[in-house]
């Protein structure tokens, strides 16, 4: 089969972009691996495939998409009826890294460049992935309601988020001039910044604020739930501005922020 196939299936399907890149890096991977079309490859030596990946120590989340991937174009693509039954890997449930409060005024407080600085300040303070933050167009901000839109986040999804009022006069000075479909973080040659590019300003900032802890772009995301959470914002509230569509994934939250567990003393 032909990977146009399967781009044309998933868009017709109203999958996202980020996700149909993501299947058709699996389909190449695997048929490079095998040396030969999905549809020759058998259940049997697809699972012997996933299985060298856990030796490699491959994430759970790697591994599934793979999965995902081979069971979407054996059914839907090949035409295939047969019950592929191995199981899903398990994800790890890890604790997010999460900055303290001081430790992001540090990061802001480190990086000089205005545009930088402000997409940190606009991640953080909206609970923004790093692909939402690049996509963000200046018709998406409402600097009145101080409000951010997120269109077609992770899942396809589209919902709101809030902007802190300490930044709303910064904000306004970085989009002065643009038009509502131009980027709010555009690049030197006027298209987006690259998520490369966004996850080499945080490391830097990480950097030049000496601060040790093994963050990413995404600690940005976590340390906004487990503030808000922390302040006392509803866990419902905290989940729709973050776009969970399951609770439980909000509720992890809950963990960092306990603060039964944080007042408990060692006995030492």
């Amino acid at each position: 089969m032909s990977l146009d196939s399967l781009q044309e299936y998933m868009r017709l399907g109203g999958y996202s972009a980020r996700t149909i890149v993501a299947y058709s890096d699996c389909l190449t991977k695997i048929e490079k691996h095998f040396s030969k079309p999905i549809k020759e490859i058998s259940r049997d030596e697809f699972r012997s495939f996933l299985d060298k990946l856990v030796s490699k120590g491959f994430s759970g989340q790697t591994i599934n998409q793979y999965h995902c991937a081979f069971r979407l174009i054996k059914k839907e693509i090949c035409g295939e009826r047969d019950k592929i039954d191995f199981p899903y890997s398990k994800k790890r449930k890890k604790l997010p890294i999460v900055l303290s409060r001081i430790e992001i005024e540090k990061m802001l407080e480190v990086t000089r460049n205005f545009k930088h600085r402000m997409m940190l300040a606009l991640a953080y303070g909206g609970g923004l992935r790093v692909s939402e933050v690049v996509n963000l167009r200046v018709e998406d901000v409402d600097l009145l309601e101080l409000v951010v839109y997120v269109r077609e986040g992770k899942g396809g999804k589209d919902r709101m988020s809030v902007i802190s009022k300490k930044i709303m006069l910064e904000l306004k000075e970085l989009m002065m001039g643009k038009s509502g479909k131009d980027f709010v973080f555009s690049s030197e040659r006027g298209g987006k910044l690259s998520t490369r590019t966004a996850q080499m300003v945080f490391k830097k900032a990480l950097k030049q604020a000496r601060i040790e802890k093994e963050a990413s772009f995404h600690s940005l995301r976590h340390s906004f739930a487990t503030h808000l959470l922390e302040n006392g914002t509803d866990v419902r509230y905290v989940q729709e501005l973050l776009g969970h569509a399951n609770i439980r994934t909000t509720q992890l939250y809950t963990q960092v922020t306990n603060p039964k567990l944080k007042n408990i003393r060692s006995p030492l």
